[in-house]
């Protein structure tokens, strides 16, 4: 079974922003770690940088492996995380 790409982006931010960053984080995503191969791709929000640190925290604690983004535009906030996974921890976060 193949692995979804999730990536988890800020509700906070303004739409078109949230596009940018959730491309940023595919990006970063790739940089990486080159396994997943452009298949699924799943983008969730959560409401603010507080939570995206809260689901880093999660996911280091499970040990999955995640990457973020930080855009310098907004002083280096953490705006978006890319995580290869099957979905499971994710099934209650809303789409984008």
């Amino acid at each position: 079974m193949s692995q979804r790409l999730y990536v988890l982006v800020r509700k906070d931010l303004d739409d078109s922003y949230k596009a940018v960053q959730a491309g940023h984080a595919v990006a970063a995503w790739l940089l990486h770690d080159q396994s997943w191969k452009n298949e699924t791709l799943i983008y969730l929000t959560v409401p603010n940088e507080v939570s995206l640190y809260r689901w880093a925290y999660k996911l280091d604690f499970k040990d999955i492996k995640w990457v973020g983004f930080r855009e310098p535009d907004i002083g280096n906030q953490l705006t978006a995380i890319a995580v290869k996974s099957d979905g499971q921890i994710f099934k209650n976060l809303p789409l984008l």
